[in-house]
């Protein structure tokens, strides 16, 4: 444990930041999930709907440093595979 106060405020800061992280990863897993799930019914609308959701929150987590940005292109890259349906 720190005694010096910045010392102090570091490690809280990290603890809230790395919740924040955990966050967007895990909203991000929910919304692929979802978008597997909505890409399976068929519903074309509702695909495109999730898919841009998913996009937005990966370019959000890639700006704020929570994801890096080789790994949210290859989530993107993922997700708009499983948009695009089986033909491709």
């Amino acid at each position: 444990m720190p005694n010096i106060k910045q010392q102090k405020k570091r490690v809280r800061t990290a603890a809230e930041e790395r919740l924040e992280n955990l966050r967007y990863q895990s909203t991000i897993k929910t919304l692929a999930k979802r978008l597997a799930a909505t890409a399976a019914e068929g519903d074309a609308a509702a695909t495109e709907e999730e898919h841009r959701a998913l996009a937005k929150l990966i370019d959000r987590a890639i700006a704020r440093g929570a994801l890096h940005k080789n790994a949210g292109a290859r989530k993107k890259s993922q997700a708009a595979k499983l948009a695009a349906g089986p033909s491709s």
